[in-house]
């Protein structure tokens, strides 16, 4: 599996992820949000399929926000979204952002177990958070500083190319 940054080439095929994964799209934002983030736009890649990605930007300057994650169906279940999720906490990390946030459906418990495994915490409610009145969590994490643990997860974290 190869993680790397978003290239134009990749457009269509994170949006059929997209599209699989969310009930409300728009491939706009996607292109917008490259333009505007493109160090914060990640893709796993097998072969010369794209299998994920993960989206994310500094929304203060304590926080970043993880905008979109989503990993094609065929692909769930083998760590990709974890692995994706890891290099954009490194990469606020460096940043010296203290926080992550992100927000997910009250319904899709595959990602909050994720979440949850991964450190994040439940923090509010947002009723009627998505376009069809389902509601948001907002969960969060607190980053420790860059270099602190690094040593000792050197091997867990994937490489981005």
């Amino acid at each position: 599996m190869l993680f790397r940054r978003f290239e134009g080439r990749d457009f269509a095929e994170v949006l059929q992820i997209e599209m699989e994964a969310f009930e409300d799209h728009d491939p706009y934002t996607y292109m917008n949000f490259y333009e505007m983030n493109p160090e914060g736009f990640l893709v796993a890649e097998s072969g010369k399929n794209i299998t994920g990605f993960v989206m994310g930007y500094r929304s203060s300057e304590q926080e970043g926000r993880i905008f979109s994650l989503a990993v094609k169906k065929e692909f769930q279940e083998r760590g990709i979204g974890q692995a994706l999720l890891q290099i954009m906490q490194r990469h606020f990390r460096n940043r010296n952002v203290k926080y992550v946030r992100l927000e997910v459906r009250a319904s899709n418990k595959n990602a909050r177990r994720l979440y949850s495994r991964m450190g994040f915490v439940d923090c509010w409610y947002e009723p009627g958070y998505y376009i069809d009145g389902e509601c948001g969590i907002i969960m969060k994490k607190y980053l420790y500083p860059a270099g602190l643990y690094e040593d000792l997860l050197t091997d867990n974290w994937p490489v981005i190319s």
